[in-house]
């Protein structure tokens, strides 16, 4: 990962971090690893030559608030000054277990609440801030992100609300379409990839897995997820295969036309470990039938890979699964919500992207490229030839 120390470059103002109660665990990491970054920074003997009101913080987060009538009905209150500043929220708007009070009533906030209170915080800023960059890690209603009949569009709806209220940057990871970003096309929208930081943890926490063509395989659960796979694949320089579910189109079941066979497209499967990739897990009946298709085809230890670990329909299936001996490890990030219930399974794995989102907030701040950020190809590559000398 980038070590720039941004000797070269003055921040464009002041840095603000505005990390939404749905999000404030990981807004307080981030937080932390920026006040000592840039502690470091000033202290090594290489430090930069200039200094600016209020870059050597010891907290960057806003106070603010976001109380609700006993309507239901909510406002934005920021607590202090924002004015000039170059601010970031932080945004999960698939945080399932916030919840306000409505006629004495706890309710469960949807991810139109958590959006609805992210434009309230926009609005209460006023025009104040130098700048505003939104980090929505999961992308607000990213999977409703094409029209095929007559139906809303919600995603590039919610795109050019937040661009029309002041919003320059939108930073999104590993967007389900992140084609999407037509809908502002001359704004800023950055899709950021975890694929380092999922490779890495998977060989840290799997120290005997072997990262080569005879010993391991890519998955792609359908083919919305192929470009994922193939990149994986010819980072790591090993075979991908890809599921397709056949469909009856002749006749509907449920409003949905039903699936005939499950087809599998690749090489040989069996004795080889498999890393399954997918940018979200829903309801994991996708998921599970695969892990169950590839436990047919002989595969050793099966990884499922998943940015955003939403489990909607709970961990019930996926804990009878894993007894049945369906898959070996699921690794999800922090960058949406994950209770302690999921934490405690002996088959989660948790990837921080903590330390990945205060470098993007840095260098942004900085006004510098985030290039090198993006592309994790040299990373990655690092990584493996680290990995190959160690042993």
């Amino acid at each position: 990962m980038s070590s720039n120390p941004f000797q070269d470059s003055m921040p464009v103002a002041p840095l603000k971090i505005i990390a939404m109660e749905n999000c404030s665990q990981i807004g307080r990491q981030i937080n932390q690893l920026i006040v000592e970054r840039r502690t470091r920074a000033l202290s090594e003997e290489n430090h930069p030559t200039w200094k600016t009101h209020g870059y050597e913080n010891e907290n960057y987060l806003v106070s603010f608030d976001c109380p609700r009538f006993g309507t239901g009905e909510g406002k934005a209150l920021i607590h202090e000054s924002i004015r000039g500043s170059d601010l970031f929220i932080i945004a999960d708007t698939v945080n399932y277990q916030q919840a306000y009070s409505i006629q004495g009533q706890n309710t469960l906030m949807s991810p139109d609440d958590h959006f609805m209170d992210l434009k309230r915080i926009i609005m209460a800023c006023s025009g104040q801030p130098h700048r505003i960059t939104v980090i929505m890690p999961y992308l607000y209603e990213g999977r409703q992100n094409i029209r095929l009949t007559n139906e809303s569009l919600d995603c590039a709806q919610a795109l050019q609300e937040l661009v029309q209220m002041g919003v320059e940057t939108i930073i999104t990871f590993d967007a389900h379409d992140s084609r999407v970003q037509n809908a502002i096309p001359i704004s800023g929208f950055d899709n950021f990839y975890t694929s380092y930081q999922f490779i890495r943890e998977i060989t840290e926490t799997i120290p005997d897995i072997h990262l080569d063509n005879g010993h391991l395989m890519i998955i792609s659960p359908d083919e919305g997820g192929m470009a994922r796979a193939v990149f994986y694949a010819t980072q790591l320089g090993v075979d991908m295969g890809m599921f397709y579910r056949r469909r009856d189109y002749t006749r509907k079941v449920q409003e949905e036309n039903p699936i005939v066979s499950i087809e599998f497209l690749g090489n040989q499967i069996a004795g080889r470990d498999v890393i399954l990739l997918d940018d979200m897990i829903a309801s994991g009946n996708t998921v599970l039938e695969v892990c169950a298709e590839l436990r047919k085809r002989g595969a050793g230890r099966i990884i499922i890979c998943a940015t955003f670990g939403l489990f909607s329909n709970g961990l019930e299936g996926f804990d009878k699964a894993y007894h049945q001996g369906l898959f070996d490890y699921i690794y999800t990030t922090n960058l949406s919500y994950c209770p302690e219930e999921l934490t405690d399974k002996p088959y989660y794995r948790n990837v921080d992207l903590s330390r990945y989102i205060a470098l993007i907030i840095d260098t942004l701040n900085h006004d510098t490229s985030v290039n090198d950020i993006l592309d994790a190809t040299e990373r990655i590559q690092e990584l493996l030839k680290q990995r190959q000398e160690l042993r």
